[in-house]
């Protein structure tokens, strides 16, 4: 009959081609020629250039691709806990 149906990538990095683009350039050789490569791969490895050329925002920006942004801390009033309230209704 046909070919049997192709599995769907899964996993934490399935949907992330920019992510995959940039761990392949980061280890690409420095004397890598473009041939083949798309454009993404071409954007990746400008990226990966400008950081290794000392850009701290390019540097930013594949820290927070490859391991994630640092999150934002949750504070409530005055920089303390958050205050929540919760009330309970009866049953209609």
């Amino acid at each position: 009959m046909g070919s049997p149906a192709k599995k769907a990538p899964s996993g934490p990095f399935a949907d992330k081609p920019y992510r995959e683009a940039l761990r392949v350039a980061v280890k690409r050789p420095l004397n890598d020629d473009a041939k083949g490569k798309t454009k993404l791969d071409r954007i990746a490895a400008a990226l990966v250039q400008q950081a290794c050329d000392g850009d701290v925002p390019a540097i930013k920006e594949i820290g927070d691709r490859l391991d994630g942004k640092v999150p934002q801390a949750v504070m409530g009033e005055g920089g303390g806990p958050v205050a929540l309230a919760v009330s309970w209704l009866p049953p209609q």
